[in-house]
């Protein structure tokens, strides 16, 4: 089915926006309804929930002596005290390798 430019409007700005073809056919091949936002409303909702590259505010860090070599290192969770915690350095060499 070929996809044509739509213009749609936005639920929360009221503003037109259009819905390209090529859009369109992503959403369709994705299994995604129509976009009720406009873009820039869009990315200002992603980002209010935290996503698309932007923080919500500063996280809250735990300051923790790493396992492996004893500097201090600050790390985004509570530790629980059951398995190790390293700093960035040594968490890089400890990891697994990703599988794919």
């Amino acid at each position: 089915m070929p996809y044509t430019d739509k213009t749609l409007t936005c639920q929360d700005c009221g503003q037109s926006f259009t819905f390209s073809a090529d859009d369109q056919e992503f959403f369709a091949g994705k299994g995604y309804t129509e976009p009720k936002r406009c873009p820039d409303c869009r990315q200002l909702r992603k980002a209010e929930r935290g996503f698309a590259g932007e923080r919500r505010g500063s996280r809250e860090m735990f300051s923790v002596t790493c396992s492996n070599c004893g500097k201090p290192a600050e790390v985004p969770f509570q530790p629980r005290g059951d398995r190790p915690v390293y700093c960035r350095d040594c968490f890089n060499r400890v990891r697994p390798a990703p599988r794919y």
